[in-house]
């Protein structure tokens, strides 16, 4: 008797799960002001606890990349679960006790492995239960963790109002642990040679599109032009992004002139286009291509970055930036598609893991470049110059990577017609 498949909308979902819990990490700024009033802590301080997170993200998902591939999403999803829950239920003792360097090992070290792990747990098997789809599974699950911090902020800013501090982070940990828990009992790779119903009638175009350039390992994968293209695309593209989420309130009264109030309500909405850009990016990627797609970034990001120093007008200058914000979100939510086109399923969890450094980097890299420089200037105009500068370096290597894959591709069909 043959063995029941698992419904792959079933496993979106429990991805969905996964990453709805850890991305509430983008809703720590709802703690800074609380822990700043307790316990007399400096804000730089508290900041670094979300930085110390970001840092390990990235860190994690490299070097845990090949455990996912090696065991399997249950296994990694359960190591994430516990990481992670065991950070926030950390995070309550060290409030309790006032110790900012125990806050800094458990929610921002051990919580941060697991955000790295449960981040990229979910991605390869999703890929391989979607390859007609990929964009749209992987956006699916990304949209849940950009979309995180939209539930959490109101929900964490109540309980801190109604429990505390330290109940809050106790109570947040049961019930994220619960969450990715359950979630990942269910996560697993479809049987092997496994293809969705119906698949094998797609057009001729959607399977050339489909087609993977090569089934390459995480280790053959970093040695490859095309890995460090992608590498630098998603840094650039996040560093920006990240730089402008850091500063989009001061910034926006400063050159719209926009009330403390509107700022802040803007900051709420631009949540709403990073989770939409997510998903909606990634799914037009299975229709257009993934590196028409990252060129279409960086297209519409050099000319809002050129513009934004000098829209006053508060209406136009948030619309750029909500475009920015959709850019940033997709950029994220294509790269693991993007992956399995150039170099396959094999170790995607592995490569993914590699290439989520230039997140870390860039975490580090963007809010301290566009706060020095604002110091430096008094004005945020030579950083968005900067930035502009960058994307059209990130529009030159999306360009130049259609010349590595063709090339890649005339060689295989040559090898092909060869053999």
């Amino acid at each position: 008797m043959a063995k029941k498949v698992k419904n792959r909308w079933l496993i979106a979902a429990a991805a969905v799960g996964i990453h709805i819990s850890i991305g509430s990490v983008y809703s720590w700024s709802v703690f800074t002001n609380p822990l700043r009033e307790k316990h007399n802590w400096g804000l730089s301080e508290i900041s670094l606890t979300f930085s110390i997170a970001i840092l390990f993200l990235g860190l994690s998902a490299a070097f845990m990349g090949h455990f996912v591939e090696r065991h399997g999403p249950r296994k990694s999803g359960i190591i994430a679960s516990v990481c992670f829950g065991a950070g926030l239920l950390g995070s309550g003792f060290a409030d309790q006790i006032n110790s900012i360097y125990l806050l800094y090992f458990f929610y921002g070290a051990l919580g941060g492995i697991g955000l790295g792990i449960g981040y990229i747990t979910p991605v390869s098997s999703l890929v391989k239960w979607f390859p007609d789809r990929r964009g749209l599974a992987t956006g699916l699950a990304i949209m849940g963790f950009g979309f995180a911090s939209l539930i959490a902020s109101p929900v964490i800013a109540r309980l801190i109002s109604g429990i505390g501090i330290s109940n809050t982070f106790y109570l947040l940990g049961a019930v994220y642990f619960t969450i990715m828990f359950l979630s990942s009992l269910y996560l697993t790779p479809p049987p092997k040679d496994w293809q969705p119903h119906g698949m094998n009638e797609n057009s001729k175009k959607e399977e050339s599109n489909s087609k993977d350039l090569a089934q390459l390992t995480a280790n053959e994968a970093v040695k490859t032009i095309r890995f460090w293209a992608l590498w630098g695309m998603l840094f650039i593209n996040v560093t920006c992004g990240i730089a402008i989420i850091s500063v989009a309130s001061p910034m926006a009264q400063d050159i719209a002139n926009l009330s403390a109030a509107s700022a802040a309500t803007m900051v709420g909405i631009m949540g709403l286009f990073n989770g939409f850009g997510r998903i909606g990016w990634a799914s037009i990627s299975d229709y257009i291509s993934r590196p028409n797609v990252y060129t279409t970034f960086f297209v519409i990001q050099t000319v809002a970055f050129v513009l934004l120093p000098n829209v006053t007008n508060a209406f136009f200058f948030q619309l750029l930036l909500y475009l920015i914000l959709t850019c940033y979100g997709g950029g994220f939510a294509s790269i693991p598609a993007y992956i399995g086109d150039l170099f396959g399923t094999k170790q995607l969890g592995a490569i993914h893991g590699y290439i989520l450094t230039a997140w870390a980097a860039a975490g580090l890299v963007g809010p301290l470049v566009v706060s020095w420089i604002r110091e430096s200037t008094n004005s945020y105009s030579l950083t968005l110059y900067i930035f502009t500068g960058a994307f059209v370096v990130a529009l030159a290597i999306s360009l130049l990577i259609r010349i590595n894959i063709r090339n890649i591709r005339k060689e295989n069909s040559q090898s092909h017609v060869a053999s």
